[in-house]
């Protein structure tokens, strides 16, 4: 094994000193989401400074803990504010949450983010399924020596998003009368926002929303074998198409304001993929 797997080890072996919790879900909630984890039944929390060698979240709205508990029949582990490449952290660093995740023995992640829309058919407010994604802006997750012990070294990411998985997000949607958008996610390193030029670049690519997360996550995940099944909330359009500034109180305004239904439509998709096998 090499140094990322010793370096992962130590930090699963924090979260072992301190809970022999197995999760069967694993959920990353995005900027201005996190109240999310307080439904959860039996809570138990984690703080990110009590794991050897983890990263810790700067950004504001990002709580820096793992929440451990229930919905249902479903055992969640909910990484409650992430970290990202433009916090100063390795791509390596950025994923290990995740990464831990699985080791911890998720096999399902649930990825959830604030981001921009690109696609002038969206909104704020909207909420939009992930069916793919593009990575191009940031560097690859899996640069470095491969950890067999994780993935293979060249893994297909064909179908990052599981087919089974979204049909059931978009079904949940759908009996709870939730409008639900579908696109293409493309994430950016940031910190900063885009340019005109540059989401109108994005828009030609094929992309429908932009943030400065996820994908990565998405292909940590893929790589190890999870399933992954991702949602955006489009909580301000990306620049140039409205004439007016954008900033991070806004992004966390706007996710605050659609916190029910975006809750409800979580919650309940948790539900139908695990089912009623407690």
């Amino acid at each position: 094994m090499g140094a990322l797997y010793d370096r992962l080890m130590k930090a699963y072996d924090s979260i072992r000193g301190i809970t022999d919790f197995t999760p069967d879900i694993a959920l990353v909630l995005g900027s201005g989401l996190g109240d999310f984890a307080d439904t959860l039944e039996n809570r138990q929390y984690i703080s990110y400074e009590d794991i050897d060698g983890f990263p810790r979240s700067t950004v504001s709205g990002h709580a820096g803990k793992f929440v451990l508990g229930n919905i249902g029949c479903a055992k969640l582990v909910v990484m409650q504010g992430r970290v990202h490449f433009y916090e100063g952290y390795s791509m390596e660093q950025v994923v290990m949450p995740v990464r831990l995740m699985g080791l911890m023995g998720a096999k399902t992640l649930l990825l959830t983010n604030a981001a921009g829309g690109v696609n002038t058919a969206f909104k704020p407010g909207d909420l939009m399924l992930i069916k793919d994604h593009i990575s191009s802006f940031v560097p690859s997750c899996l640069i470095g020596p491969n950890e067999e012990a994780l993935g293979t070294r060249f893994p297909d990411m064909t179908h990052v998003y599981d087919t089974y998985l979204s049909d059931i997000v978009r079904q949940t949607a759908e009996d709870l009368k939730i409008d639900i958008k579908e696109g293409v996610y493309l994430q950016t390193t940031g910190p900063n926002y885009e340019t005109g030029a540059e989401i109108k670049m994005y828009r030609l690519l094929g992309a429908d929303a932009v943030g400065m997360s996820t994908a990565c996550e998405a292909m940590a995940a893929n790589h190890m074998g999870m399933k992954v099944a991702g949602i955006s909330c489009i909580t301000n359009m990306a620049a140039g198409i409205y004439d007016k500034p954008l900033n991070h109180a806004e992004v966390k305004e706007v996710a605050e304001k659609i916190s029910g239904s975006f809750t409800s439509l979580i919650k309940n998709s948790i539900i139908n993929i695990k089912g009623d096998v407690c």
